[in-house]
């Protein structure tokens, strides 16, 4: 079983037409996702991908013509928030925005929008969700993981590559894993993750990749502690990043003393989470 995505995804690309958004869709397909459309404004009409993959002026018509659920929007940071408007307002249940760079403001509207409508919105500025051997919705490799029962929700893409191919050399699989992305204003949360996972009857074990800044690993450790029964191994990136000064993602930063890789650690130790010391080591904390 899976979380977010599985089989039944049909997928429409925002910005299908740009470099991005067409190399990642020629490998979502590959790997066997439903990619139903793709949406680029005044290209309507237009075929891509062999004449695969039919383009469309809106989300709207794309999705009246498809049956399409989820949608993927690679187009350029200023367009990103109308991206994410025009997917809700078309009814789509899962957006995943890729795009890096959205500006915090454009964000708080797009998150409070969203929230309205009941959308599950995951992103920004995030490598997506891969259920190995079934589907991947956006930028993960999918040889880089195997199927099993392992939920992998992480912060960093990056590192979510590296923890993905340890378990794979060790044929440890992975039921589905989710890059949420870090920005200080996103979508699902490690809570979101962690309740699905917990739900899900084929995981029985989780991962969680976090990193410096904001308090999001605190608010999951409590969950941990209050509603979660399986076990959690985890990593804390940044742990030798300097105060004020921000490391990769938007959020990746400590300020007044909040957003310590310690107290992030310390939290997460205190309600049964194994930390490992390199990304390496979580799948023989496992």
């Amino acid at each position: 079983m899976s979380i977010l995505v599985n089989s039944d995804t049909k997928l429409i690309v925002q910005g299908i037409t740009g470099r991005e958004g067409l190399f990642h869709t020629e490998q979502m397909l590959a790997y066997g996702t439903d990619v139903v459309a793709g949406v680029t404004p005044g290209k309507g009409g237009q075929w891509v991908v062999n004449d695969k993959i039919p383009v469309f002026d809106s989300v709207k018509i794309a999705k009246e013509a498809t049956g399409a659920n989820t949608s993927i929007i690679f187009v350029p940071a200023r367009f990103a928030a109308d991206a994410m408007f025009e997917s809700a307002d078309a009814g789509i249940e899962l957006i995943i925005c890729i795009t890096e760079g959205v500006p915090v403001q454009d964000m708080m509207k797009v998150r409070n929008y969203l929230d309205q409508k009941g959308i599950r919105f995951v992103g920004p500025n995030c490598p997506g969700i891969l259920t190995p051997g079934e589907v991947k919705v956006g930028i993960i490799p999918g040889d880089i993981a195997i199927p099993g029962n392992i939920g992998v929700v992480s912060r960093s893409g990056t590192l979510t590559y590296e923890v993905l191919y340890a378990l794979k050399e060790l044929d440890m699989g992975v039921s589905t894993c989710v890059g949420i992305g870090g920005d200080p204003v996103n979508g699902t949360d490690f809570i979101d993750c962690l309740r699905m996972f917990e739900e899900d009857p084929q995981t029985d074990k989780i991962v969680l990749i976090g990193e410096i800044g904001g308090t999001d690993e605190e608010k999951a450790a409590e969950f941990i502690a209050n509603r979660l029964t399986k076990p959690v191994a985890g990593f804390i990136a940044g742990q030798t990043a300097p105060p004020g000064k921000r490391m990769g993602h938007a959020g990746a930063i400590i300020e007044a003393g909040s957003g310590l890789a310690v107290d992030k650690i310390k939290a997460l130790e205190a309600v049964g989470v194994k930390i490992a010391k390199h990304p390496e080591e979580i799948p023989s904390l496992l």
